[in-house]
């Protein structure tokens, strides 16, 4: 059976994408090639950047149309995780705001990938 384990984004500037996941993640990427890099994250996940101009067919839409949610245990560190981020530069698309499902936010990456992190709930 197949086992769902990698979440791909495609990128316009894979070594400034490597460099905003290591800084944003903490850790190196475990595979590392020119057009495409990976970072092993928590959980069994993989997360993949791929240079958007090797892929293959091509995209018809760039990013935006989906999120990379990163799930958090209470408020306290989603509000901490919301601090850190703004104090990293990273473009804020949502402000620190109280959803039906918790509080949540939304930062960018380079290539305008939306970065969710709300609360995990059991």
């Amino acid at each position: 059976m197949a086992k769902p384990n990698l979440i791909v984004l495609y990128v316009a500037n894979p070594l400034a994408s490597v460099d905003f996941y290591s800084k944003l993640l903490g850790r190196e990427p475990t595979v590392a090639f020119p057009t495409f890099s990976s970072f092993e994250l928590p959980g069994g996940f993989t997360l993949g950047l791929w240079a958007q101009e090797s892929v293959a067919p091509k995209p018809s839409v760039a990013g935006g149309r989906s999120e990379l949610a990163f799930m958090m245990e209470g408020e306290e560190a989603v509000r901490v995780h919301y601090e850190e981020w703004r104090a990293m530069g990273l473009p804020i698309a949502q402000e620190l705001t109280k959803m039906d499902f918790g509080p949540t936010f939304v930062a960018l990456d380079p290539d305008g990938h939306r970065l969710r992190v709300c609360l995990y709930d059991d």
